[in-house]
């Protein structure tokens, strides 16, 4: 299906051209990579991966497309292919595709995921869909696989056997601006495994002593290419060496040993080139064979790549040298001392051609053929003999686009007659030669082409392995521009001859069977005693001497069954006279002369070609012709027909002359007209592109001049402008498409000889004149381009239509000027207002009417012009004129048309009426009908966005939220013991740096401090002071923290004590028979001091086991709450999971995300752009938040200044502009503004956001924060209208109708985004780490239960409710719903009430009750109703888990508090909470008193007691209150 597809989109404009048939594999995506194995070709697109045959027939296909999913580590990620394609989230990127033949796999290695974290994969060889092994590992370059190379290395070991090895070198580039987020640490130049059972296993780069060798470089390196041969690796690259110079640097290594041996191996050399430090290498490849390692590069030699050129290096290694002292590549980790280098200058420069791109070079006997790929398309054939000389380059395939040849062409595997040419979407199999085009043995040997022979037996030119048990005639190794030459001979005798050469390879039977005959239309010309004819070389002896004016004469070879006929004109030498010149002595040769003393004469021996070089080069009896330029100097390479060249001496030209690189195929053109400075001629066309040079013949054959002119890519035409024309012709017509200045003219369909003029052209378009339609009255007719001697078709027609009808007129007075309107029958053409042009004649007077664009109605077909300043409208005719017609229109069909009106206005009147008011009740139902439908719609609509939200929500927040701002100890303690009291708090802590009073524990603290030490004394106490009316729940609250923070360095007195009093607590409640009560709510001491002496014992368990789940759910909340429209008034939220702050009135909104940059210093400099999310809606201070804190999270530290202290701008048009709370434009409804939003401001998404500190760039007006008016809910709004009378007709987006219960499902949506972070938190919770629960929780859930059997309460579930009340209710729900006592962080009134909703939802868990819900019901029960149950049954799990955990003993349970206890040793100001307790003390002194004598305390109590407030009374008396 997918090859299907790739053929029918094809990326040519026009099939491409060679001369013999191929076919191609195309593909939608953009080409990555190309290998081939033994008989399968591999292709890897941006998403696709091809197994095709050898003639690119698909066999299998797979997708590149797949998801990325966390893996069993953290950082790591797995890629996996997935069938369904809306799960994809990434693409594998192939960077190296390698066909390890060997070990029958394909190796096929690059990127995933945004980060570009590396993966390999080994496929089957013979099916792709087969996977091997894969891995995330880095293989290859992280970013593009330009300026990198990959290939198989073979190494052989000191024990005989070969590793194979992946080499990369990657491309290397000192400004790395892209830092590595995967953690690679591959160098430029690596050797990585290939298997499990090397070293390391498969792709490690480590060598067998656990190193990782490879060879670096600081310089920027793009590499070129990389091949082995034999032991030798060949390296080739190009390396910066600083401005704009270049060096081209080869690169050789030893593959010996092992791999650090090889790496170490390195020596190099500079390969030079005619562009100089200039010239970078575009493509390589080696010629295979021979004794010297000969290699072709594609150099170029200018900065532009046009000029390109072809060279021929011998790169065999010099082993001589030293290794590791090249001055760029390097293995170890220092540069080596006294580099050197080697310099390499090129054998020959084989090939000057534009945009050469890339190039396969091959061996045939002793030829060299090149296969030459460029930027524009083309693919050249160049054979070189073995002396290094090129034949003429042959065009085996031109495209009709310049679509650019891609540096990688690969020879068929198979039967290596074709190659695989690969553009951007396509590759195309081509033929190496075309010798089944050649019909004779003449034009199958004059090619020069190595991979032709004749075959004799078949008679017909084929490759040599087709031409079997046959003789075969081919080119010899050297080249030749003939297969037959011939030259005269005057011996001393004065005998002439003609003796004959042939140049070709036969066999040595067939050279005994060689015959040569010479004939003339008149006498025998040979003698009959010459001698017999020897291969290669005949010889003719003349019978007579040969006439002045010369003779024709056949000349035939027979070698066998194989005859060749060549007919030359025998010339006598001596007639050949004239000034000595290089051209007359060129002359002399090619007639087969000998020239001596200046002058042509009869050869007495072989004459060399290189005898005229020295001559003088310019006749005398002309004026040397200049040619100063050819117009046009660019043609299509159909040629160009009339072109113009203009020059001085001119006059006797007889001839232009058109050749191209390497002088071959010449082409001549007779001048046309001449004038002496200028003439005309045809320019020829060509079978390739690129540049020829253009000089002019005179009549003494030399050629004088040198001028360039450039063949180009035919036009193609893509779209025609209007697509329609009418039948008179004359219409103006844009034709789009590309090379459209190459075009000379146009035509259609079927008068194609009537060639219309261009009107004007440019490289995309053209514009001319359609002709007359010749064809019935509506039809179609094909547009031709006319170049040159070509018509080229377009894709699209032009119709023709009948011309335009124009029926009638009329004319108004408006003000001075006179209104026109004009009618015409309904048609196709779409006339604009630029093809018409009205005149209105008034007394024989012509005025022009300016036709008013906006007026053209299409629907009626009519047209208004103006004429301007005119007195009267009585407009006697009307001319319009369109295209090169013209029609009027005489005003006697207005007068018509007008007592035609008022005879039918009488009637209509009436009709008209009754209509209007029928009209007007129908279109008052239409109006409520369409309210009623934007109604449905509107509520339609919000309904499934709330719907896709439900579907697509998920949690997007990083686990990796950075630090976690936990409150130390003594913070998180105070703020539990103090939730309402910040003196008290600041009162008992004492914190670093904080001037706290030093207050020893002198003698009344002590005292007091050794009388609460007794049991009997606080318990008593406690009583007292409960018992008193005045002493309040917040009392007994105060009382329990006070006592836990003086008990805290003795928390085993503190437990004993609270467990006394627990103990009381429950006779009290099981005396009033009411025990499910006990601890459910905080109405004394010891309730309090529970709560206290909890949060003691588990904060280590809070901080390590569930801090960072209850961190990770505000977070997400927070992040959650942000995504949406927040009103910065109420607060209100679209995303909440509270209803009560549900934003139902919020209109629409889109996503912003935002480049800000931040002011460093006032000279205006600003950091590197950090991108922020925002919203339109958002207000310029909520824009401030999300910006500080996208800051704090990317950077894991908070801005250096505050959002009070701080100024937005917005980059505008060049400008910033900056933002306000409230400005000059704010909307103010009523008395109440509308605080600014980014809509306001027209903020884009990708717009440009400047942050300025106040401090270094003070506004120019200062405001402060609007929120700092007392009564700012009052006299601002946001995103909730105020309830105030408006024109809603301004804003029609407050005329929608919101309903609530339609944004309910946004409750839901949030829960599915936190719900994750939820159940962690809650499992965290009742979670058992090493199955036990921490030590205080079971040792007072066991102390609970024996409590309950001393009752003997039988009931388990009066046992689960004072555990739940004891614990989650009276512990965990108090942090659920307070963060801030754990975390460094504020808490708003909507994160509030959001964690309500999560409390009661934890609450719920824990409840023995069934809930029955209806509709009624409160959302914030009916969110998370049907998680309750899964929740219930883990919670009895929990519950039954700590009952059969193993008892805590005493003596283990007071170590874990006197730990505790130590722990926190002098973090609080214990003699601050004596002195608050005795103030407890001093109040309630006698109540105190009588309840301990009431209660049998001792004497010595009593006296203790009395001597306390004693001591207590003096400090007072002192100064001390």
């Amino acid at each position: 299906m997918i090859f299907l597809l790739g053929l029918l989109c094809s990326i040519w404009g026009e099939p491409a051209q060679s001369l013999e048939e191929h076919r191609g594999f195309n593909f939608t995506e953009d080409l990555r990579q190309l290998a081939v194995g033994n008989s399968s070709v591999y292709i890897a697109t941006e998403e696709n991966l091809y197994q095709l045959s050898h003639d690119l027939t698909l066999i299998y296909s797979l997708t590149q497309r797949g998801i990325l999913k966390r893996g069993d580590q953290p950082d790591k990620e797995e890629f996996y292919r997935d069938p369904m394609k809306k799960a994809w989230n990434t693409t594998f990127r192939v960077n190296v595709l390698l066909p390890f033949v060997k070990n029958d796999t394909l190796i096929s290695c690059g990127v995933t995921g945004n980060k570009l974290c590396g993966f390999c994969e080994v496929l089957d060889l013979k099916n792709i869909n087969k996977l091997v092994y894969s891995e995330h590992i880095q293989v290859g370059p992280q970013r593009s696989s330009s300026g990198s190379v990959s290939f198989l290395v073979d190494v052989k070991k000191n024990s005989g056997q070969t590793e194979t090895y992946i080499l990369t070198a990657i491309k290397n580039h000192r400004d790395k601006t892209e830092e590595d987020r995967c953690g690679t640490d591959l160098k430029t130049i690596n050797l990585q495994n290939t298997n499990q059972n090397q070293s390391g296993e498969i792709f490690s780069w480590s060598d067998q002593s656990g190193d990782k060798p490879g060879i670096q470089t600081e310089a920027d390196v793009d590499f070129v290419d990389g091949f082995q041969i034999n032991s030798t690796v060949y390296l080739f690259s190009n390396v910066a060496s600083g401005g704009e110079t270049n060096k081209v640097r080869l690169i050789w290594l030893q593959a010996e040993t092992s791999k650090s041996d090889t790496l170490k191996s390195l020596r190099g050399a500079t390969l030079s080139s005619s562009g100089g430090e200039g010239s970078r290498l575009l493509a390589s490849s080696v010629v295979p064979g021979g004794q010297q390692v000969l290699w072709s590069g594609v150099f170029s030699v200018d900065k532009g790549g046009e000029n390109t050129e072809l060279l021929l290096f011998d790169i065999s290694p010099d082993l001589s040298r030293e290794m590791n002292k090249d001055p760029d590549f390097y293995t170890s980790v220092n540069k080596p001392n006294n580099p050197s280098v080697r310099l390499l200058k090129p054998k020959v420069v084989l090939l000057k051609q534009n945009f050469m791109s890339s190039v396969l070079a091959v061996r045939l006997n002793n030829w060299m053929v090149f296969f030459i790929g460029t930027a524009d398309g083309q693919l050249i054939k160049l054979s070189v003999d073995r002396k290094y000389q090129p034949s003429c380059p042959q065009i085996l395939l031109r495209t009709s686009g310049d679509n650019k040849v891609f540096p990688n062409l690969q020879l068929d595997p198979v039967d290596h007659k074709h190659l695989y040419v690969p553009f951007k979407n396509q590759v195309q199999r081509v033929p190496v030669s075309n010798c089944r085009t050649y019909q004779n043995v003449k034009g199958c040997l004059s090619a020069q082409d190595p991979f032709c022979v004749w075959c004799v037996s078949e008679k017909s030119c084929s490759f040599k392995d087709d031409c079997r048990g046959s003789e075969r005639l081919s080119i010899p190794d050297e080249s030749k521009q003939e297969i037959v030459s011939h030259r005269f001979l005057k011996d001393s005798t004065g005998e002439m001859k003609i003796i004959i050469q042939s140049h070709l390879t036969i066999e040595k039977k067939v050279q005994s069977n060689f015959t040569c005959d010479f004939s003339t239309t008149s006498t025998q010309l040979c003698k009959k005693q010459g001698p017999k004819p020897q291969y290669p070389q005949c010889t003719c002896i003349l019978n007579d001497p040969l006439p002045a004016d010369g003779l024709d004469v056949t000349m035939t070879i027979r070698l066998g069954d194989t005859s060749l006929s060549e007919k030359i004109k025998m010339i006598n030498c001596s007639s050949i006279q004239g000034q000595p010149s290089f051209h007359l002595c060129q002359r002399c040769i090619r007639a087969g002369c000998g020239w001596r003393q200046n002058s042509c004469s009869w050869a007495s021996d072989a004459v060399s070609n290189d005898i005229c070089t020295n001559i003088e080069q310019f006749g005398r009896n002309f004026s040397e012709p200049e040619i100063f330029s050819v117009s046009p100097s660019v043609v299509s390479f159909y040629g160009r027909n009339q072109a113009v060249l203009s020059g001085r001496n001119l006059r006797d030209v007889t001839r232009v002359r058109i050749k191209a690189d390497l002088d071959c195929d010449p082409k001549e053109s007779p001048v046309l007209s001449n004038n002496g400075s200028s003439l005309t001629f045809h320019i020829p066309s060509t079978e390739a592109k690129g540049l020829v040079k253009v000089c002019v013949l005179l009549p003494d054959g030399s050629c004088h001049g040198n001028f360039t002119v450039t063949y180009q890519t035919s036009p193609a035409c893509t779209d025609i402008t209007p697509s329609s024309s009418w039948r008179s012709g004359g219409r103006k017509v844009t034709i789009s498409g590309t090379h459209l200045n190459l075009v000379e003219g146009i035509t259609h369909s079927p008068t194609l000889q009537e060639v219309m003029p261009l009107m004007s052209s440019s490289y995309q378009t053209l514009v001319y004149k359609t002709p007359a339609a010749k064809n019935p009255p509506v039809s179609s007719s094909n547009v031709f381009l006319k170049v040159a001697n070509k018509t080229l078709e377009c894709s699209k027609e032009i119709t023709y239509y009948p011309d335009p009808e124009f029926t009638s007129f009329t004319a108004v007075k408006e003000g001075k000027d006179v209104r026109i309107t004009i009618q015409k029958k309904a048609d196709k053409l779409q006339i604009t207002e630029a093809e018409l042009l009205v005149v209105g004649i008034q007394n024989e007077v012509e005025h022009s009417c300016i036709i008013i664009p906006e007026e053209i109605n299409k629907m009626t077909e009519t047209f208004i012009c103006e004429i301007k300043d005119l007195q009267s409208s009585d407009i006697d005719m009307i001319k319009v004129t369109y295209g090169d017609e013209s029609i009027t229109l005489n005003a006697s069909s207005r007068r018509y048309f007008l007592i035609l009106l008022i005879i039918l206005l009488i009637p209509i009147t009436l009709v008209v009426v009754f209509v209007v008011y029928r009209r007007q009740r129908e279109q008052l139902t239409v109006r409520m009908n369409k309210l009623m439908e934007n109604l449905e719609c509107d509520i339609r609509n919000d309904i499934r966005q709330g719907f896709i939200d439900l579907q697509t929500e998920k949690a997007d927040l990083m686990e990796n939220v950075g630090a976690i701002p936990f409150l130390d100890y003594k913070h998180f303690a105070s703020r539990t013991f103090f939730p309402e009291s910040d003196s008290l708090i600041k009162l008992c802590i004492k914190d670093i740096g904080q001037d706290v009073e030093k207050v020893e524990l002198d003698q009344h603290c002590q005292k007091f401090s050794r009388l609460i030490q007794d049991q009997l004394f606080l318990t008593t106490m406690v009583h007292a002071l409960e018992e008193q009316k005045s002493f309040t729940v917040k009392d007994k609250c105060t009382l329990a923290s006070l006592l836990t923070v003086a008990l805290h360095g003795n928390l085993s007195y503190l437990t004993e004590v609270m467990e006394v009093l627990l103990k009381d607590l429950m006779q009290k409640n099981s005396a009033a028979a009411q025990p499910k009560l006990l601890l459910r709510r905080t109405e004394s001491t010891v309730e309090k001091l529970l709560t206290n002496w909890v949060s003691v014992c588990l904060y280590g368990f809070l901080r390590e086991s569930v801090g960072q789940h209850l961190f990770l759910l505000v977070s997400a909340l927070t992040h959650q709450i942000s995504k949406g429209p927040v009103d910065c008034v109420t607060e209100k939220a679209l995303y909440t999971l509270s209803e009560d702050w549900l934003l139902w009135q919020a209109q629409d909104f889109s996503q912003l995300k935002l480049k800000v940059l931040f002011a460093v210093g006032s000279d205006g400099e600003v950091s590197e752009p950090l991108e922020v999310d925002a919203l339109s809606c958002d207000t310029v201070e909520q824009l401030k938040e999300k910006i500080l804190n996208t800051f704090k999270t990317k950077f894991g530290f908070a801005y250096n200044t505050s959002i009070r202290d701080v100024n937005v701008e917005y980059e505008r048009d060049g400008s910033f502009l900056p933002l306000q709370e409230v400005d000059r434009g704010s909307e103010v409804i009523g008395d109440v503004t509308k605080l600014n939003t980014l809509r306001h401001y027209k903020v884009n998404d990708g717009a440009t956001i400047k942050v300025l500190s106040k401090k270094t760039h003070p506004p120019l007006s200062a405001q402060g924060s609007v929120k700092d008016d007392e009564n700012f809910t009052g006299k601002y709004f946001h995103l909730i209208d105020p309830d105030v009378e408006e024109d809603h007709g301004k804003n029609p987006e407050r005329k929608k109708l919101k309903l609530k219960e339609v944004y309910l499902t946004k409750l839901l949506s949030t829960k599915v985004a936190v719900h994750s972070y939820v159940e962690n938190l809650f499992r965290s919770i009742w979670g058992m780490t090493q199955n036990k629960a921490p030590l205080a929780i079971k040792y007072f859930f066991d102390f609970l239960d024996a409590q309950a059997e001393n009752m003997k309460i039988t009931d388990p579930d009066v046992r689960h409710i004072w555990k739940t009340n004891s614990l989650p209710l009276r512990f965990w729900i108090n942090i659920l719903k307070n963060p801030q006592f754990v975390f460094d962080m504020e808490k708003t009134p909507h994160l509030d009430g959001c964690l309500s909703v999560i409390a009661q939802a934890f609450m719920d868990s824990f409840s023995l009750s069934e809930i029955q819900l209806g509709k009624h019901a409160p959302t914030n029960k009916l969110l998370y109703a049907k998680d309750i149950p899964k929740f219930k049954q883990e919670v009895k799990a929990y519950y039954k888990q700590i009952r059969e955990q193993p008892a805590v003993s005493d003596a283990e349970f007071k170590d874990f508090l006197n730990g505790e206890s130590k722990k926190h040793e002098g973090e609080f100001n214990e003699a601050a909470a004596l002195r608050e307790l005795f103030k407890f003390t001093q109040r309630y002194f006698t109540e105190i008193k009588e309840k301990l004598s009431s209660n049998g305390a001792p004497a010595e109590l009593l006296e203790q007691l009395q001597h306390v407030k004693d001591l207590f009374d003096e400090l007072k008396s002192c100064s001390w209150n």
